[in-house]
């Protein structure tokens, strides 16, 4: 399906579709999936994460409405750019944890449950990407339900942890309650549709345990105060330039989980 603009709407669940913005770069992967969301047999919708501030693209989602509420899992401006230019387009309120990214009488979310346009959405704090970051579980959509994941957990590759807002201790514990949902499909922010959530924050976590253990071999090599540069320069040595400053992000992270959180060096 075509929308006006021009922009491709895709189906990524029983439930659920999206619109790739036109954002691609070493970050966003192709760019950021915003998403429809839509019971069956209702014509209302849900807009998660409206994505940068592209006029055609957030005209394409309106066309894809009629839009009711609009939500976005974080603060990051490819997901929220256009989120007060698609609240003009549709009239929608636009609710986030952060309050700064709430508008048209949208109201901050901390948890809980929404029911909107015929849809039952589970409000989850997950932090670890940013400290607002948030996931939307659809219990219904499927047999094994899925959860709109945010950069919590990507398509393809790992996240960037926003270190120091949000740190590894929190990220972990957001990856043991995302496991708990089972087997429901993995719907990013970025990168393909992948299936349980279960195996994916399995794989997620042992991917950090690894790393961990990379980072205390090279404190045994640099010693024990050794820099987050120096740290980067021989666990990362293979990243490129355009995501060093994600790699040294991730490395501070660790650092403090493993001299602060966990006290394990």
């Amino acid at each position: 399906m075509t929308s006006a603009s021009g922009s491709i709407l895709q189906r990524s669940s029983a439930l659920t579709q999206y619109i790739l913005a036109p954002n691609p770069g070493p970050m966003s992967l192709e760019g950021t999936n915003s998403y429809i969301v839509r019971a069956t047999g209702r014509p209302g919708a849900v807009v998660v994460d409206p994505g940068p501030l592209d006029d055609g693209h957030l005209r394409a989602l309106a066309a894809a409405g009629p839009v009711e509420l609009i939500l976005v899992t974080h603060r990051h401006a490819d997901h929220t750019g256009g989120s007060a230019r698609l609240h003009e387009l549709t009239g929608a309120p636009v609710r986030a944890a952060d309050p700064a990214h709430c508008h048209g009488g949208g109201e901050p979310l901390h948890g809980g449950v929404i029911r909107a346009a015929g849809l039952e959405i589970h409000v989850l704090p997950t932090p670890g990407h940013t400290s607002d970051s948030l996931c939307f579980h659809l219990p219904e959509d499927g047999p094994g339900g899925s959860v709109l994941t945010g950069d919590t957990i990507l398509g393809r590759g790992t996240t960037m942890l926003d270190f120091p807002d949000s740190t590894l201790g929190d990220y972990l514990s957001t990856l043991d309650r995302l496991e708990a949902l089972g087997p429901a499909t993995v719907l990013p922010a970025h990168g393909p549709v992948l299936p349980s959530v279960e195996s994916i924050a399995r794989d997620y976590r042992l991917h950090r345990q690894e790393r961990l253990g990379q980072i205390r071999a090279a404190l045994e090599q640099l010693g024990r105060d050794a820099s987050v540069g120096e740290v980067a320069d021989a666990v990362y040595a293979d990243v490129v330039p355009s995501v060093r400053r994600a790699a040294e992000m991730s490395v501070a992270a660790q650092l403090h989980y493993l001299r602060e959180e966990a006290g394990r060096l």
